[in-house]
């Protein structure tokens, strides 16, 4: 998935980032509240992790941006204001959930997966797809119950595509859920990466629709 973390504190700012990655994800940072504003803007993201203490502009103006302009991606706030106040203030903004600081970084992510659950046809942390099992807790993925070795991005993209089974994906959309911003989107090299999955799933289980994309379909049977 492809999460913004708006904080400016650098430290807190890192570790989120370096910890949501570890957990499989795709990160985008920002350190004010016009960048996250603008970013939320133009780049679509799976969730948003958003501090509300922000210099330029503050959170709660940001969120408020983002659902006036029709922007429905989960948010969960995240600030060292605990007065139950201002927790309401901020879920009457449009936010999905609220965690202050200081926090356990397990729980935020507990909460982060909750959010992306919502997005998700699967109803718990373990997402199964015919003998594929992807475990969101752990970042793991298994095949008939033999576990399997992938790699950061392959990891990625077996994950979009397990949300989101059944569907077609783009190689555009793809790419960019793998790739940061800041980085070269070469749509070309999900085709490596798929051909990569294919080698370690089951046969059919990842189906090329021409001109279009691909989708994950659910098929028993040991890769």
């Amino acid at each position: 998935m492809r999460i913004l973390v708006v904080e400016d504190e650098p430290t807190l700012c890192t570790q989120l980032a370096q910890a949501i990655e570890a957990a499989g994800h795709t990160v985008e940072t920002a350190a004010d509240g016009a960048t996250a504003r603008y970013l939320g803007e133009v780049e679509d993201f799976d969730a948003v992790v958003l501090d509300l203490g922000l210099p330029v502009v503050d959170g709660l103006s940001v969120l408020r941006h983002w659902r006036a302009l029709g922007r429905s991606m989960p948010v969960l706030i995240l600030t060292a204001r605990s007065a139950w106040h201002e927790k309401v203030t901020g879920m009457d903004a449009g936010a999905d959930d609220y965690l202050a600081k200081p926090f356990h970084m397990e729980e935020l992510l507990a909460r982060l997966r909750a959010l992306l659950r919502r997005l998700s046809p699967h109803s718990s942390a373990d997402w199964q797809c015919g003998s594929i099992r992807l475990d969101t807790r752990q970042a793991t993925v298994s095949v008939d119950g033999q576990p399997l070795a992938l790699t950061s991005h392959e990891f990625k993209l077996l994950s979009l595509l397990m949300q989101r089974v059944g569907e077609v994906l783009s190689r555009t959309e793809l790419s960019e859920h793998l790739y940061p911003q800041d980085s070269e989107r070469d749509s070309n090299t999900i085709e490596v990466f798929v051909g990569r999955l294919r080698k370690k799933l089951p046969p059919g289980s990842i189906e090329t629709v021409r001109g279009l994309g691909y989708r994950l379909l659910p098929v028993e049977g040991a890769a």
